[in-house]
């Protein structure tokens, strides 16, 4: 079985500029995402989907892959599908699994990738996962930039919202505030299938691309992961994690 990682990265952001190459202690974040990605053995092979020159080009200087893809695409699983193809067809060979990392994701750990894997390999039914984790404070529930997941008992999703659900407006402090952590395999045939599928009213509204599954009714297993973990979007999220990866125990197997 192949199972690679694609990191689709992009310079365009409306709240952080060049976010990808925003520095992150010494480093560019894309640099600290594709060197924490390549630590997980499980993954056949890392690459960075990018149609930036700057980033292909400084991918290629840290001895990188990188695959240049349209500057059309406004989702990342549309980039990360144009660069698979690209990859099968360069490799000569199918890949089974892709491993979608956001490039915003720069506290990326090896156990988070395989937890992530891990029910795709267990269970052939399950054709996509997502990783979610355990929100640390009513401020970061309310934030619309964390996109929001509540689960059913098996956990496997029920909604995705930048709302703040479960609702507190009730009386109960005390509901389950879990985040989506963007680390998304796929199936290979679903990445494909799930690009061919039309926008649906809940993910437009939300602005939450796996709302199209929920309302398909394709079922999402969520992974929870108890690493720590922050995205970046604004500038006050990229000077939250420069502190936080100060005293990153894996910096040291990647970045002196």
């Amino acid at each position: 079985m192949k199972i690679i990682g694609i990191i689709p990265a992009r310079l365009a952001s409306s709240r952080l500029p060049q976010k990808p190459l925003a520095d992150i202690l010494g480093m560019p974040m894309i640099g600290h995402v594709y060197h924490r990605s390549k630590l997980c053995n499980t993954l056949d092979e890392v690459y960075v989907a990018t149609c930036d020159k700057e980033i292909y080009e400084y991918i290629n200087s840290i001895g990188g892959k990188a695959v240049m893809t349209s500057d059309k695409h406004e989702r990342a699983s549309d980039r990360t599908a144009e660069a698979l193809l690209k990859i099968e067809f360069d490799t000569n060979s199918k890949i089974d699994i892709v491993v979608m990392i956001q490039g915003d994701e720069p506290m990326v750990t090896p156990e988070m990738i395989n937890d992530s894997i891990a029910p795709l390999l267990n269970d052939r039914s399950i054709k996509i996962t997502n990783l979610m984790a355990k929100m640390n404070s009513t401020q970061e529930h309310e934030d619309p930039a964390e996109v929001k997941v509540v689960v059913d008992k098996n956990n496997f999703a029920i909604y995705f919202s930048r709302e703040p659900i479960p609702s507190r407006k009730k009386g109960v402090d005390d509901v389950p505030m879990l985040k989506q952590v963007c680390i998304i395999p796929f199936n290979r045939d679903f990445l494909l299938e799930y690009n061919e599928m039309e926008q649906t009213p809940l993910e437009i509204i939300e602005s939450v691309d796996m709302n199209r599954l929920v309302e398909n009714g394709i079922k999402i297993k969520m992974v929870f992961t108890d690493t720590e973990t922050y995205s970046v979007d604004t500038p006050l999220d990229l000077e939250n994690v420069n502190k936080k990866m100060s005293n990153d125990m894996l910096l040291k197997s990647y970045f002196n």
